[in-house]
């Protein structure tokens, strides 16, 4: 019995160690500790920051130029939301990163993104809340499967809240956009 422990002792001891490397035992006092994330985590980062910052773009411009109270509002909504989720992402890559985890893939190809329109247009677009809202149903739509991929293949719990959050706050967003272009869009006279 006594020799089956020291044979089984070492194997626990590594086992342990390797589970304690993998949770960033590297953390400052009074961190909270993170899981392990992934390669995916960090193409999600690297996708989805740049996808925010050009939703921010253009919902400043409709901050400026809405022509709905709906529009902006929504575009208050984006620069507030996305803001805090910038920051939030940058923090885990960058915890990501000092735990030595590399960037892999996100899965998720280009052209489905919703990132093929200027969103400098907008600054000349007439009417702009038509036109707005057709170029960030798409640009929504593009954040959503960037954020199912993190949902299916990704491991850190921070990001994948906030893929949920992506997920749950722009298919609101998008039904909301529809029922804007949809029902009245008479404008208020509101030229930004």
């Amino acid at each position: 019995m006594r020799s089956t422990w020291k044979k089984t002792l070492p194997a626990a001891l590594a086992a342990g160690a390797l589970a304690v490397a993998g949770c960033g035992g590297d953390d400052p006092p009074g961190a909270t500790s993170k899981a392990p994330g992934n390669g995916v985590d960090r193409a999600f980062v690297a996708a989805m920051i740049p996808h925010h910052e050009s939703a921010i773009v253009m919902a400043k411009i409709a901050q400026r130029r809405g022509e709905s109270q709906f529009v902006e509002q929504l575009a208050d909504d984006i620069v507030a939301s996305q803001s805090r989720e910038i920051a939030t992402m940058r923090r885990e890559d960058a915890a990501l990163d000092r735990a030595g985890i590399e960037p892999g893939t996100l899965g998720v190809g280009e052209h489905m993104m919703g990132m093929d329109d200027d969103p400098r247009e907008l600054r000349s677009a007439d009417p702009f809340d038509r036109e707005f809202i057709a170029m960030m149903v798409p640009h929504h739509e593009g954040a959503i499967e960037m954020a199912k991929a993190e949902l299916a293949r990704g491991a850190d719990p921070e990001l994948k809240a906030i893929a949920r959050d992506i997920v749950d706050a722009q298919q609101r967003e998008i039904a909301a956009m529809g029922e804007h272009v949809g029902g009245s869009t008479s404008h208020s006279g509101h030229s930004g």
